[in-house]
């Protein structure tokens, strides 16, 4: 990797104090708190408060009354996804670890969601997502294994109705993904989806730079 410059020296350390900002400037209560401390103890890492305030924000902008989410996780995404939906909305969360979907449902119900604002499905994405009705969604938020990712954006398409919104969370990989070194077989695949999602002429998409790193698109009608 080149030297930076002075300037650019300065422009790195800024960005960094203003994603810091970012994240501080968002509010999370006892149950985010809670569901955070689970995923620390179980090794798993959840979205920074910036990724999830985001998430919340698209799923209210959205209107969303039907949410699907790869990884489930401890529920820290799901609490923002519930928090930004239509107060009637389910969010349809799936994971291959029955156990981190019962933290889900004790952080949601902790928040004051009613048991019926979330349906849990455990397994593996590839073999949940196909039994998920075509169109039916609004929002799709992928958190899941990084080398299956094009085929849940695949899944994801198939998902949403014209209008919804697709996001996929870690697209910067600690900074992998730009690293010209050689790297992992899951980095590549994260190129491969950025790619395909630049590219693609059924999307219209964005890169925010939250957490690490929240790739959107919508689907054009």
């Amino acid at each position: 990797m080149r030297q930076l410059r002075g300037q650019e020296r300065v422009i790195t350390a800024n960005r960094q104090t203003s994603w810091a900002f970012a994240d501080a400037f968002v509010a999370e209560d006892e149950a985010l708190h809670w569901a955070r401390e689970r995923a620390q103890d179980a090794g798993l890492r959840s979205v920074s408060p910036g990724t999830g305030a985001a998430l919340r924000l698209l799923a209210a902008t959205t209107d969303a009354k039907a949410v699907a989410e790869i990884g489930t996780g401890t529920g820290v995404s799901g609490l923002y996804l519930l928090h930004g939906m239509r107060p009637d909305g389910v969010l349809t969360t799936v994971d291959p670890e029955p156990e981190r979907q019962q933290f889900a449902r004790e952080a949601f119900r902790a928040a004051g969601f009613a048991a019926n604002r979330a349906r849990f499905i455990p397994g593996r994405a590839l073999d949940v997502l196909p039994r998920l009705a075509d169109g039916g969604y609004d929002l799709v938020f992928c958190d899941g294994d990084r080398l299956e990712s094009l085929d849940c954006l695949a899944e994801s398409l198939r998902l949403l109705r014209p209008g919804g919104l697709v996001c996929f969370e870690g697209v910067f990989a600690d900074g992998r993904t730009v690293d010209s070194a050689a790297q992992p077989a899951e980095v590549l695949r994260l190129r491969e989806l950025l790619r395909a999602v630049r590219e693609s002429q059924e999307l219209m998409s964005t890169l925010l730079p939250v957490g690490d790193g929240l790739l959107c698109a919508v689907r054009r009608g």
